[in-house]
């Protein structure tokens, strides 16, 4: 089976496991992964996955706006530090799966689908999808840095 195969089998049955997460919004995707309303990375917290060294859920109290998207903390010493310094804790890709893109497009993420690479936070569609991607974790990130530049804005 081809790597780009399983991955759109892994993504699909993602979709059932993440039943209960926002929906992500149709038509032309923007630069960040972003719910219908609008929120980063499903409302988890970027700086958290560096300072707590796990996802942690963001709390609308403390929220900012970059890059069209809305971006939630879980204190607001991390939306300090995020609005300080965005591109220290930003993910890869706008938050879209690390693998995804690699591949060449721009997939839906699992916040709990995560690895921080040389102090950059990558997220991936499932567990399964990121055990892949750590495969040849330095391969992927290669051909992704390729393919975001010309799709991020797509």
């Amino acid at each position: 089976m081809t790597k780009l195969v399983r991955f759109f089998i892994a993504a699909i049955f993602a979709g059932t496991a993440l039943g209960a997460a926002p929906a992500v919004a149709e038509g032309p995707k923007p630069e960040v992964f972003q719910t219908e309303e609008g929120v980063a990375i499903r409302g988890y917290d970027p700086v958290a996955y560096f300072k707590a060294g796990e996802p942690v859920k963001g709390d609308p109290a403390y929220s900012t706006e970059h890059l069209g998207a809305t971006w939630l903390f879980a204190s607001a010493d991390n939306r300090d530090a995020f609005v300080a310094a965005p591109e220290t804790y930003m993910p890869a890709y706008g938050g879209y799966c690390a693998y995804g893109m690699a591949l060449g497009g721009k997939v839906p993420i699992d916040p709990a689908a995560w690895k921080i690479v040389d102090g950059t936070l990558y997220l991936n569609v499932n567990p399964k999808v990121q055990g892949w991607w750590e495969e040849d974790t330095a391969g992927y990130i290669a051909k992704a840095d390729e393919v975001w530049p010309e799709i991020r804005n797509q």
